[in-house]
């Protein structure tokens, strides 16, 4: 950080140091944090870039409308978390099942708790659910993949689902109560029910 020089009589003054970024996916990591944070309420064009530590204006400019902040900060936190996850690695191994998954929680707190926070809204906010049911597809889909790799047979939808929400459950039990250990160990009993399933097939 560096200070401008003051004239005689004038105050230093100290240039903003900005700790995330200017690009749009920082603006869109600030936005997940305040969201976190505060809930959806607490989303808007100064709050994100005060978090981001960037002007108003640039906020507006890449973003337009809170609304458009809203849908690419959903789907920049469910790409991430996918990423992170290793939901759909491919390997067809139920020993590497969602192997990144309490690595993400630990990694990346603000996401998860951001796609909570904007599950809850949908409920009031109708609006956000043809959004957020779009992009959980996503999930849904990586999930039932690995499986299909996994198990013979074709999976059905609510095996895929069934495995699925236990995921987001662990994922959300990790979050508030930070026992890692306890999501570990319930990985490994899933894995093990996916092994016995697919030695029966």
């Amino acid at each position: 950080m560096t200070d401008s020089v003051p004239h005689p009589g004038e105050r230093p003054t100290r240039k903003r140091v900005n700790h995330y970024g200017t690009g749009r996916v920082a603006l869109l990591d600030a936005a997940v944090r305040v969201v976190a944070r505060g809930g959806l309420r607490k989303l808007t064009y100064r709050a994100v870039a005060e978090e981001a530590g960037v002007t108003h204006g640039l906020v507006v400019h890449h973003f337009g409308s809170r609304d458009a902040l809203i849908e690419e900060a959903v789907t920049h936190a469910i790409r991430a978390s996918l990423h992170s996850s290793a939901l759909d690695i491919g390997t067809g191994r139920a020993a590497d099942f969602a192997g990144g998954l309490p690595d993400m929680v630990d990694s990346g707190p603000e996401l998860q708790a951001f796609q909570y926070e904007l599950l809850l809204e949908a409920r009031r906010r109708p609006e956000l659910l043809a959004h957020l049911r779009a992009l959980y597809e996503e999930y849904f889909q990586a999930s039932a993949r690995e499986l299909d790799r996994i198990l013979p047979g074709t999976v059905s939808r609510g095996l895929s689902r069934l495995v699925f929400a236990a995921l987001e459950g662990l994922v959300l039990h990790q979050l508030v109560f930070g026992e890692r250990e306890v999501t570990e160990e319930a990985l490994g009993e899933l894995r093990a029910l996916l092994e016995a399933r697919a030695a029966e097939g």
